[in-house]
C-alpha cells in the first residue's frame, strides 16, 4: 500500500536563528506570521501530527492543521547542549563536537545519537501506512495522505533513510524553515520530493 507523507519543517524560531540547539523556545512574530500566510496550501491529508516542540505546535496552529503530537518525530535529545549555541559547545567541548560530526553512533552530549534519531523516525515512516487506514480524508475516507510538520533534523532523518543513503550526510542536507518534504512510497521503498516553499 502507498502512503504519501508530507513533512513540514517548522517556522522561523530564535533557536534555529542564532544555531543555537533547540530549547523549546517559541516562533519569531515574522516566522508565525511566514506560517499563517502559508496555511491552506499544503494538500488535504488524512492526518496531521506534528513533533512535540512548542515551535512545531505553533506553526502547524498557524498553518490551521489540527495536529497531534508525534513523540518519534521530536527533534534529536541533545542532552546537556541543550540551549546553547554550536559556536559556545564548540569552544567549551571541541573535541566532542568534532566526534559528534563526524560519528552518527555518538553522544557525547548525553543525549541520542544521530542513528538513534534515524531508528526513531524510521520506525514512525515505516509504520504510516497501518496507521493511516483508520484516517478520515475529506474525499471519501479511508486511508490517505499525512502531513506532518517537524523539526529539521527529522526531515534530514526522514529523507536518509528513504533514499537509504549512509549518515554522514546528515549534515549535507539543508532544509530550510517551511519548507516542504514530500515521500511517497512504502516500508523498504521510498521516493522523495526536496524543499519546496510551503506556500509554494
Amino acid at each position: 500500500m502507498t502512503v504519501r507523507v508530507t513533512l513540514v519543517s517548522a517556522a522561523m524560531g530564535s533557536a534555529l536563528r542564532e544555531a543555537r540547539f533547540d530549547d523549546g523556545g517559541p516562533l519569531e512574530p515574522a516566522g508565525l506570521r511566514q506560517a499563517e500566510q502559508a496555511a491552506g496550501a499544503l494538500p488535504a491529508a488524512a492526518r496531521a501530527y506534528a513533533s512535540p516542540s512548542p515551535r512545531c505546535a505553533a506553526t502547524a496552529a498557524a498553518l490551521g492543521l489540527r495536529a497531534e503530537p508525534a513523540p518519534a518525530l521530536a527533534g534529536c535529545a541533545m542532552g546537556r547542549w541543550t540551549g546553547l549555541t554550536l559556536a559556545e559547545v564548540a569552544a567549551a567541548e571541541g573535541a566532542a563536537v568534532a566526534r559528534w560530526l563526524s560519528d552518527p553512533a555518538a553522544a557525547p552530549h548525553g543525549g541520542e545519537s544521530l542513528l538513534d534519531l534515524f531508528a526513531r523516525v524510521a520506525g514512525w515512516l515505516d509504520a504510516l501506512p497501518g496507521d493511516v487506514a483508520a484516517g478520515d480524508v475529506a474525499s471519501g475516507g479511508g486511508r490517505g495522505p499525512v502531513v506532518a510538520v517537524v523539526e529539521p533534523d527529522v526531515v534530514r532523518a526522514a529523507a536518509l533513510h528513504a533514499l537509504g543513503v549512509p549518515g554522514p550526510a546528515f549534515w549535507r542536507l539543508d532544509v530550510p524553515p517551511l519548507s516542504v518534504t514530500e515521500l511517497t512510497g512504502r516500508s523498504g521503498r521510498w521516493n522523495v520530493r526536496w524543499g519546496r516553499p510551503a506556500g509554494g
